[in-house]
């Protein structure tokens, strides 16, 4: 199969331009596919597609696919790079019309912008079917010519981090457990001799008196780990590192304060923070960015039982403050307390935590994009422009002393695990919270819950667990890590 691009004419009635690939292919087969797609109805729409068959011995099969207008670049409304999203979104349309005919493999036409297309190819085709004895077939994407290879593959890379992040938070949670988890992880990074796993036991957590920590975990029979990754990427082991850390609740009842049925099975991917920054450091080390990052996961799951933390507990992190737990949904925060107190042993350059951490965060943005609550605009900017390139946006939200007073105003304990006007700003109360964990200047909390699936938004992503916004924290990186170079 081959997928070939063609953009809008500029004029409505003008003759539709084809990209460098789709010309030569149309020499090659003496004007056909131009005569074709002349006769066989109104140009293509940005995205939409059309299968010819038999023009050519090697490529029976042949998708074209719209690639809106030629010269899109950063579009500010919609702040991402509409030329780079307009050519994923079409490459995975026409790859999952070859795949559908059952093709075993398609060369892609690189659009003008290999990266992307590797990402919209290779994102487009991904699809979880582990457990089902009924798979679709497997489809291998290549690059069609040879011009811009080692941008394909760079492309290649960044989504299939994203596709890492995407298997571990659609797999069942009987699947994914703690361990289970952190042992995907370090079978995934045993090839690269600059990273050092270290799978932290229970009794481990108890000697760092991560006590906010370990009363979430304590309702399940499952044991917690806390899942450590050092990558030496830098030209120095020394040098400060990019500190990562991720809510890992493989599995999210609510607890005592127990969530309603319906829907309860997507807390699956409640360990979706730990799935995006594991997966961006694996990504990192494929691409051998000259950084040092350490990712810290918090493992656990949030269940109910007799042993579990009660409404009303009062539990101490390990930084000494005392926290009232008057939900014990809102348990992704006392995990990521004592995570971040822990962040702060390394000299870090900047300390950035993603979670999907609250209902409060999808109502605020759907799934357009990610909050970022800050306090460091430098982070702020090399995020924001990271997500220009992928597509995959943040939104900066604000971090207001007037949330802090909410969870600060507690009649028990230092702090409460909820805002005292309970659901008003909870995403804003819930990043005031973890702020009072935090005194490196240079830190940012992701709160993915908003993009935490995908149903038809993202048109190069299948409906299920999105694993975003994995690219974005590995293009951050690698403007980091050329931060460091200048």
């Amino acid at each position: 199969g081959l997928v070939l691009g063609i953009y809008s004419s500029e004029k409505d009635e003008g003759a539709a331009q084809f990209t460098s690939a789709g010309e030569a292919f149309d020499r090659l087969v003496s004007g056909k596919l131009r005569e074709l797609l002349s006769v066989c109805g109104p140009p293509l729409k940005k995205g939409k597609t059309r299968m010819f068959y038999g023009l050519h011995q090697d490529f029976p099969s042949v998708a074209v696919v719209g690639l809106g207008k030629k010269n899109a670049g950063v579009n500010d409304q919609e702040n991402w790079n509409e030329g780079k999203e307009n050519i994923r979104a079409a490459v995975a349309v026409g790859c999952r019309q070859i795949q559908d005919l059952e093709i075993p493999c398609v060369e892609v036409d690189p659009c003008g912008d290999a990266q992307a297309a590797a990402e919209g190819a290779v994102l487009g085709l991904h699809e979880y079917n582990e457990l089902k004895q009924k798979k679709k077939p497997v489809v291998t994407a290549q690059l069609h010519g040879s011009a811009e290879s080692e941008a394909w593959h760079k492309g290649v890379i960044y989504a299939e981090g994203q596709n890492l992040a995407r298997y571990l938070m659609e797999a069942p949670a009987n699947y994914i457990t703690p361990i289970k988890f952190a042992e995907h992880i370090e079978q995934k990074l045993r090839s690269f001799s600059s990273v050092k796993v270290h799978i932290r036991p229970e009794s481990w957590i108890a000697t760092q008196q991560m006590g906010a920590f370990l009363s979430v975990a304590k309702g399940s029979a499952e044991p917690p780990i806390f899942l450590e990754i050092h990558y030496s990427g830098g030209a120095n082991t020394n040098d400060s590192p990019l500190v990562l850390v991720g809510k890992g609740v493989t599995f999210d009842s609510g607890g005592i304060s127990l969530k309603p049925s319906s829907g309860m099975d997507a807390m699956r991917a409640d360990m979706g923070g730990a799935a995006t920054i594991c997966s961006a450091i694996v990504t990192a080390a494929a691409l051998n960015l000259p950084l040092n990052i350490i990712g810290l996961a918090p493992l656990c799951e949030n269940m109910p039982s007799g042993k579990a933390t009660k409404p009303g507990d009062v539990v101490r992190a390990k930084n000494g403050k005392t926290i009232q737990v008057d939900n014990t949904d809102a348990e992704g925060r006392l995990l990521l307390a004592d995570a971040l107190c822990y962040a702060h042993n390394f000299n870090a350059r900047a300390i950035v935590n993603a979670a999907t951490l609250t209902g409060a965060m999808d109502v605020a943005l759907g799934s357009a994009a990610t909050g970022v609550f800050t306090n460091s605009s430098w982070l702020w900017n090399h995020l924001y422009e990271a997500s220009i390139l992928t597509g995959d946006r943040v939104w900066r939200m604000p971090l207001f002393e007037h949330y802090t007073k909410q969870v600060t105003d507690c009649p028990l304990a230092d702090l409460s695990n909820i805002g005292k006007y309970s659901r008003a700003g909870g995403a804003c109360t819930a990043a005031a919270f973890l702020k009072e964990f935090v005194t490196a200047s240079h830190w940012a909390h992701l709160d993915i819950a908003g993009v935490m699936s995908n149903k038809d938004e993202v048109p190069y992503l299948r409906k299920g667990m999105a694993g975003r916004p994995t690219r974005t924290l590995v293009e951050f990186a690698a403007r980091l890590s050329q931060d460091s170079h200048s």
